[in-house]
């Protein structure tokens, strides 16, 4: 096969790939938690308005985040309309974005490991998790990632281009999400420097017209919407980046270790094979440094320092969530294809303790994933005839690949062993679980609930009391108005429809004591009743 057919095969495989593992169905469950339908919700609010600055939720100017999310979110809302998959859009186009960008750069350094390596990287379970949530976590990730392997090409080859594309994708990131993008990258540049003793590469990093290019793109907006909004940099800088980090403000206390089960899980189904190619590079580094990094191991170390600094700077941070760690994600890939590509090069065969591992590793996701309405319903993993069935079809599936793997040319087989259980894990959560996703965590079952009484369009104002803030928010988007919240003494004076926890009947008649109100039903998956609630004097 000659080198056109075959990067036209590798481009039909990847396309492929990323069209089911980050776009099938990507409305198959509504939006959950509190900030999928608040992301969604801003950004339909902007695209209404026509209006490319301030981002707002309920009318009010909400400035926690930049605003890349937003712009991506309004041109999916221009051309597929409004809806939740449509906000979940530009989370899968930047995670493929990310493995195309991995393939390219490894075509042009690491041709052998391309395909591998944006495979990998593509089914990473943290990387397909955040490809279908609406958030900023993927747009951070994937303009950093692309940035930071745009530096390196540029180390290697030292093509200014490549330098050109760093500062671009930087100030990308800083639209995603903020100053943690240049931060990051100017950590893991600056001790990569160190550890190779050359602070030059810091000084010809400090390019100009590269500085002046990420300036052009990154400031027009900060300084735009600090004109329009003389609070923003008090709000996004101190309250939303500062005091988050440094406080646990917004609630999100974890203890130190957090990320260390998170980023593992983040890998898997790759989490044994990476930690296989990290012991001994540590090790090598760790008693031969010079070795290390020579030019032939100079990636090696820089994809490290990548890995790590994200975990430790996280970690410090007073308040954690999984999606902050998405960043040192790619790097973990791209260790374990180089790890691959050594063993390749020397015609060594592989550890066969490490491929049993990450045989059963990988198989065992098809557990809770075919189990996952169980899960879902019973917050845990019930020990039932359905259980035993699926863990000996696991079993099954990791003896194959253990067997396939642990031949002398077991590597050859890897990417194509590992992506079967990735497949047939995504194909359950799918088919399976997304129907129990829907109606357990999302809002859209509920206000779907309700609004089956009449056309939702002709449905009156909504209303919640004591209701999580992601069914608040939820509700929001699906309704598209502003949600009253009983205990803030927001009670419309209006005909409206309250939801409540089904434990709140009794205080949500003493609250409307003088109301006329009338149950409606209950949403037995959500334990959530609800109510029509008339005017004052409609007796």
């Amino acid at each position: 096969m000659n080198t056109r057919s075959r990067t036209f095969r590798d481009w039909l495989l990847l396309g492929g790939f990323c069209a089911f593992l980050f776009f099938y169905r990507l409305g198959s469950f509504g939006l959950i938690g509190a900030d999928e339908p608040r992301y969604a919700q801003a950004a339909r609010e902007m695209f209404t308005r026509h209006d490319w600055i301030t981002p707002t939720l309920g009318g009010v100017a909400w400035l926690e985040k930049p605003a890349l999310y937003y712009w991506q979110a309004m041109m999916a809302y221009r051309i597929f309309g409004v809806s939740d998959w449509a906000a979940r859009l530009p989370s899968a186009f930047d995670a493929t974005l990310l493995v195309l960008a991995i393939y390219v750069f490894l075509g042009r350094f690491r041709p052998e490991s391309r395909l591998d390596g944006a495979l990998i990287a593509a089914s990473t379970a943290g990387v397909i998790g955040f490809a279908r949530a609406a958030s900023m976590d993927m747009p951070l990730a994937a303009t950093l990632a692309i940035a930071l392997l745009a530096w390196y090409a540029w180390y290697e080859s030292s093509a200014r281009y490549f330098l050109a594309l760093f500062y671009v994708f930087l100030a990308l990131g800083t639209l995603a999400k903020g100053p943690v993008a240049p931060f990051l990258a100017a950590v893991i540049v600056a001790l990569f420097a160190l550890a190779k003793g050359d602070w030059s590469l810091v000084r010809r990093t400090l390019w100009v017209p590269g500085i002046l290019l990420f300036l052009g793109i990154a400031l027009p907006w900060y300084i735009a919407v600090e004109i329009r909004n003389p609070q923003f940099l008090r709000v996004f800088i101190f309250e939303h980046n500062l005091a988050r980090f440094g406080t646990n403000l917004y609630h999100h206390k974890q203890p130190l270790w957090y990320y260390v089960p998170v980023v593992l899980l983040g890998l898997a189904p790759w989490t044994v094979l990476v930690l296989a190619a990290i012991f001994p590079r540590v090790r090598v580094w760790w008693s031969e440094k010079r070795e290390m990094l020579r030019d032939e191991n100079a990636l090696d170390a820089f994809l490290l320092i990548w890995l790590v600094v994200p975990i430790v700077f996280f970690s410090i941070s007073q308040s954690k969530l999984p999606g902050y760690i998405l960043p040192a994600l790619p790097a973990g890939a791209l260790l374990l294809v180089e790890y691959v590509r050594r063993i390749a090069a020397k015609s060594r065969r592989p550890n066969p303790l490490w491929m049993v591992l990450h045989s059963f590793v990988a198989a065992g996701l098809l557990v809770p994933a075919l189990m996952i309405a169980h899960i879902l319903r019973q917050r845990h993993l019930p020990w039932n005839k359905a259980t035993e069935v699926s863990s000996a079809l696991a079993a099954m599936v990791g003896v194959g690949m253990a067997m396939t793997l642990s031949r002398p040319d077991g590597m050859r087989w890897l990417r194509f062993v590992t992506l079967v259980p990735v497949i047939l894990s995504m194909a359950a959560l799918l088919r399976i679980g997304a129907p129990v996703l829907d109606e357990t965590l999302s809002a859209r079952s509920l206000w779907a609930d309700i609004a089956h009484m009449e056309d939702a369009a002709a449905l009156p104002p909504l209303a919640v009391f004591e209701v999580p803030r992601e069914t608040e928010y939820g509700l929001a988007f699906y309704q598209n108005q502003v949600i009253a919240r009983y205990e803030n003494g927001q009670i419309p004076s209006g005909t409206h429809i309250v939801v409540a926890p089904e434990t709140a009947r009794v205080a949500v008649t003493k609250v409307l004591a003088d109301r006329r109100v009338s149950y409606l039903g209950t949403f037995w998956p959500q334990k959530m009743d609800y109510y029509w609630v008339a005017p004052v004097g409609s007796y």
